[in-house]
């Protein structure tokens, strides 16, 4: 790797080290229905976040409960301290589509239909309101 490179790849590096994230790949469920729930929570406080998601009815707002809980883990891990009540919101979320994979339904008069079974992947970002207002 060049230098240029090199110096790139470590600033990305720090910058990662300021930020609380937790990434949740490949979930077997279309982008659509997952954007449903993620835009239920986003700019929410952690708390009321975590509320809303356990008394919602869809199926994907187990997988996002459990990924915000790991998002609230990092923070604390990075910080060396149990997060707060109101101390923490979700900063950033956002749900990116993942692999298609494609698969044949019998039709009628041989026919065959086209099944999509798609995925997504989520990420979560939270942060401090202290953090926020400096």
């Amino acid at each position: 790797m060049g230098s240029r490179k090199h110096i790139a790849a470590e600033k990305r590096k720090e910058a990662k080290k300021t930020l609380y994230f937790a990434k949740l790949n490949n979930v077997p469920s279309s982008p659509r229905k997952m954007r449903y729930v993620v835009d239920l929570i986003r700019g929410m406080e952690v708390n009321r976040a975590l509320g809303v998601l356990r008394f919602s009815k869809k199926a994907a707002a187990a997988n996002v409960e459990k990924l915000l809980r790991s998002a609230i883990a990092n923070w604390e891990q990075k910080n060396d301290r149990k997060a707060e009540d109101g101390e923490l919101y979700v900063s950033k979320i956002f749900v990116d589509e993942g692999v298609t994979m494609k698969r044949m339904r019998p039709a009628p008069q041989g026919r065959g239909y086209r099944i999509r079974k798609r995925s997504n992947h989520v990420t979560i970002f939270v942060d401090s309101l202290t953090k926020e207002n400096e």
